[in-house]
């Protein structure tokens, strides 16, 4: 058995692109599609609205009616963990309150992320004013730290203290510093407290140290060599196996950088899919050049045809 399954949040979950409109609103339609289809390829979960979702590009408003709307599509707001992170308490308690009452998994909270250099203390402040604006006892807080763009992290010491103060409600960490030893120091350091990698590389064996699965853009394409991987990955007889899904998704993770690392992913759903609207990002990130999606679209045929042979 997969250890990591008795933790709160746990598995592979897919922080997902936004498609959005020729107007550059989000283009709920063939983001529920995408869901859908994430679902089946294998993602546990769908983590919208983070840094691959583009989240900090859309108002209030459209935050909460893209999660709205991709529950009456049909999706399980249990599988759901949306960002709820606003640069001040107010608007932050305002996405996390309709998150809980949605009935989602979790909410996942960046820290505020426009003053640099602030102190735990300032750090707990703010998570302690959402947490308690919210009120809620069936709140889940997954926490984010991602320092290098963020430029704001998240110690050891401040997520001991959360733990303390919100024991049941702060239930787990995304981890998308970059560095495999702060996943592992959170994961020896707090019990049945859910370490998730922010990148797929690390998930395997941060999965050895007592992770609980990823968060990656990367699982918008390659959910099912991560299924494979978090299936087997505490199975020693399953070892070839496991060794060559890691690496197709390391093929496909090094692609999805080989340009700026969102709309690359977009640039990839767009043939995967078969929709150029997903090459649309919103300001201030650029769409890749002509020449830029012609180099992407042909190494993702040239992996397509070897994962066919």
């Amino acid at each position: 058995m997969n250890p990591a399954t008795k933790l709160p949040i746990h598995g592979v979950l897919c922080a997902s692109a936004t498609p959005v409109l020729e107007d550059g609103t989000p283009d709920h339609a063939t983001f529920a599609s995408h869901c859908h289809a994430l679902l089946q390829e294998g993602c546990d979960g769908i983590a919208l609205l983070g840094t691959t979702g583009e989240a900090n590009s859309f108002s209030i408003t459209q935050r909460k009616a893209l999660l709205d709307k991709v529950i009456a599509s049909g999706i399980d707001p249990q599988r759901l963990l949306p960002g709820t992170s606003q640069t001040n308490v107010a608007d932050t308690v305002t996405l996390m309150r309709h998150a809980v009452e949605a009935g989602v998994k979790a909410a996942v909270v960046l820290p505020p992320f426009y003053y640099k250099g602030v102190s735990d203390e300032g750090l707990f402040r703010f998570y302690a004013e959402a947490i308690e604006g919210v009120g809620r006892d069936d709140l889940r807080v997954v926490l984010y730290h991602i320092p290098p763009i963020a430029q704001v992290g998240l110690s050891i010491e401040l997520v001991g203290r959360l733990l303390e103060a919100f024991p049941g409600i702060v239930v787990g960490i995304k981890d998308s510093s970059g560095k495999l030893e702060s996943m592992r120091q959170f994961a020896s350091t707090f019990q049945d407290f859910s370490v998730l990698a922010g990148a797929d590389p690390f998930m395997l064996p941060l999965l050895h140290s007592g992770g609980a699965g990823c968060i990656t853009s990367s699982s918008n394409l390659i959910g099912k060599h991560l299924r494979v991987v978090f299936d087997h990955a505490h199975r020693p007889e399953d070892g070839a196996l496991v060794d060559a899904a890691q690496e197709r998704i390391n093929l496909w993770r090094d692609l999805s950088n080989a340009y700026v690392q969102l709309p690359t992913i977009k640039a990839m759903l767009a043939r995967r899919r078969n929709h150029l609207g997903w090459t649309r990002v919103r300001p201030p990130l650029v769409e890749l050049s002509p020449a830029e999606l012609d180099t992407v679209w042909a190494k993702m045929a040239e992996l397509e045809a070897q994962e066919n042979v």
